[in-house]
């Protein structure tokens, strides 16, 4: 072929030709098992980057997850330290933000109040204590000055000018009873010949502690919340020294005084149609077999008239199942503790749960202090929450079938409506940070117990109310520790139930608790066979407006 070179192959003998073709082939095979060998090695390479690439997207999703992890346990540790080092207390004040987030309040006030009373609104009005006894107390001028200076004419006697002072006076003093005897003049031979007056009523039978001394040690330790060793160093700067022993002695004999008028709160309550319940920890320092530690629970169960205290060695369902019937038909504002979700009445639907908006919006609290980069995903939910409780407490205070309560009504359903389209929407974005999602999760599966109170304006948004009842026993825990004994624990118990009812009712409590022990006493150191009279709710009206705390109110 023209312009083609082809170089020309040498000639070869057929012998050496052969020989030719054999190490081609060879050379052949050689190439063919090298290609096969590299197709294997690269193989392999492509293999071990896919197989290195996985890891490495493994580590970095692992490394983003630990991150995630990391700023959740901060965020757990800030929380934990909040609530380890914070306020502990269930009463809050005015300087206490364990319970705030910094940016809540929409809008601050430039300048703060200035203290003491203001101008703009009315002063307290004078308190009125003609109801006390008057001792009179006559001021003379010495005798050498019932004198004219002048003439050294003497003072004649005048009108006087009054004034008035507050006193209290507190006294121990011996009761000394001289029971008169009187012999018979007669000579008639039926009868003694010696009649000698009733003795005078004891609460305990050969005690030498009268009625006024355990109303003061009851009132002080489980009214006022005080070790009794205080009281009793305080009685010894007044001349008297009581032993300890002799105060644990004679409270254990008072504690069956108070069981029948337990027993009967403890009815009255379980017949509330709508009720809160709380628990706080109580410690009884006892050994109960099967038991570890000495933590017991005190549960508060608040109904509508009455507040009882029940005290139990465990935080089981078993607590409130008990306290209300099998058969109760009642709405029950509780936290979310799983404890009130297992009770039996729940699972029939005979009790129905109400949630509490004040824990949901701990929550809130917690995302924005725990997480800082959070904080205004919080502040905007705690908004929401703010808005919520005006506008139910706008509805609450409009009269029923009223402009105003339907007016209220609508507003108060438009707010609960957008909170939860709103969690709806935060919920479907799946870059939502864990914290916030665990919360609006809590949110939505608590929701039909949260919005109940739409349909029923009884219902609060909270249970703040018996939380503040189980402030009492924080008070008694925090400043004595306990029970020391089991019969100690249900008298405590007893005791804060009965005080907190009588309260409720608007009652003097030292009052009622005077006239319930002199009618035991004067039943030979037993209960009255009829306790109605000293029931807040079958009280007579004559004796509620002796016993008021404000003897204009006996409402």
């Amino acid at each position: 072929m023209e312009g083609t070179l082809v170089e020309p192959l040498p000639a070869t003998a057929p012998a050496d030709l052969s020989e030719l073709v054999r190490q081609l082939r060879r050379d052949v095979l050689e190439l063919r098992q090298e290609v096969d060998h590299v197709r294997r090695e690269n193989y392999e390479l492509r293999q071990q980057a896919g197989y290195w690439k996985a890891m490495h997207a493994r580590a970095v999703e692992r490394i983003e997850h630990l991150q995630a992890e990391v700023e959740e346990l901060r965020g757990e540790n800030r929380k934990l330290q909040a609530q380890l080092f914070g306020r502990k207390s269930e009463k809050t004040s005015s300087r206490d933000r364990s319970n705030h987030l910094e940016g809540e309040d929409e809008q601050a006030p430039s300048t703060p109040p200035r203290r003491g009373q203001r101008r703009d609104r009315p002063g307290p009005a004078r308190r009125d204590y003609s109801h006390l006894p008057v001792v009179e107390e006559p001021r003379e001028l010495p005798e050498d000055q019932r004198v004219c200076p002048g003439c050294g004419a003497p003072l004649v006697p005048s009108d006087t000018e009054d004034s008035e002072q507050i006193e209290i006076e507190v006294r121990a003093y011996r009761r000394r009873i001289r029971r008169r005897r009187y012999q018979r003049s007669c000579s008639c031979a039926n009868g003694p010949r010696t009649v000698t007056a009733p003795p005078a009523p004891k609460l305990i039978p050969k005690g030498l502690l009268g009625v006024s001394v355990w109303v003061e040690i009851l009132l002080d330790k489980f009214f006022s919340h005080r070790p009794t060793e205080r009281l009793l160093n305080q009685w010894r700067l007044l001349g008297l020294d009581v032993a300890a022993g002799t105060v644990a002695g004679g409270l254990e004999r008072l504690e069956p005084l108070f069981t029948p008028l337990y027993q009967a709160l403890l009815e009255r309550n379980a017949q509330s149609t709508i009720a809160q319940a709380d628990e706080t920890r109580w410690m009884v320092f006892i050994v109960l077999e099967g038991k570890t530690g000495h933590r017991w629970w005190l549960w508060v169960f608040l109904g509508e008239d009455t507040v009882t205290f029940r005290l139990d060695p465990s935080r089981s369902h078993d607590v409130p199942e008990g306290h209300f019937p099998a058969d109760a038909r009642m709405v029950l504002m509780v936290d979310r503790d799983s404890a009130y979700k297992a009770m039996a009445q729940v699972k029939l639907g005979n009790v129905v749960l109400a949630f509490c908006w004040s824990h949901v919006r701990r929550d809130f609290v917690a995302v924005g202090k725990g997480w800082p980069e959070h904080k205004e995903w919080a502040l905007a939910w705690l908004r929401r929450i703010r808005a919520l409780y005006r506008h139910d407490r706008g509805r609450r205070n409009a009269k029923a079938d009223s402009a105003a309560f339907a007016a209220a009504d609508i507003e108060l359903r438009h707010i609960v409506a957008t909170m939860q389209a709103q969690a709806d929407v935060e919920l479907a974005d799946p870059k939502l940070p864990t914290p916030c999602r665990k919360v609006l999760v809590s949110l939505q599966e608590h929701w039909t117990g949260l919005t109940r109170f739409l349909d029923d304006p009884r219902i609060p948004l909270d249970n703040n109310a018996s939380e503040r009842r189980a402030r009492i026993a924080a008070l008694g825990r925090k400043n004595y520790y306990g029970s020391g004994a089991l019969w100690s624990g249900r008298l405590a118990a007893m005791l804060f139930s009965l005080f907190a009812t009588v309260t409720m009712a608007k009652l003097n409590v030292r009052t009622w608790l005077t006239w319930f022990l002199e009618s035991c006493a004067e039943n030979g150191g037993q209960v009255p066979a009829d306790i109605a009279p000293f029931l807040p709710w079958t009280m007579s009206e004559e004796k509620r407006r002796a016993l008021a705390l404000d003897p204009d109110d006996s409402s």
